[in-house]
């Protein structure tokens, strides 16, 4: 394969771990806040008893397991795109 070709794929795997990194940023920034509503919700839950608090406290529950998924998905693309560029930089040395 070219170097130059390699080199065009290099540069696509590098800018998309960098989007990557800057999401998994705002992702961990965004699971401190939901872990803290969840929390919340789950206290005013115990104390008020009604069915309003509980459904937020399941709410709140939902997104930051939701979320929490979407970490996961977003640091295996990054492991992935990780392994990739490992690959190209080997073909380009080759």
């Amino acid at each position: 394969m070219g170097s130059w070709l390699v080199e065009r794929r290099l540069s696509k795997v590098g800018f998309r771990l960098k989007t990557l990194r800057s999401e998994l940023a705002v992702v961990d920034e965004q699971l401190l806040y939901l872990g803290e509503d969840a929390d919340d919700q789950a206290i005013r839950a115990m104390v008020a008893e009604t069915a309003s608090s509980s459904f937020e406290a399941r709410s709140a529950q939902g997104n930051l397991a939701n979320m929490t998924k979407h970490r996961a998905k977003v640091v295996e693309e990054i492991a992935e795109l990780e392994e990739r560029q490992d690959q190209l930089l080997d073909q380009l040395i080759d």
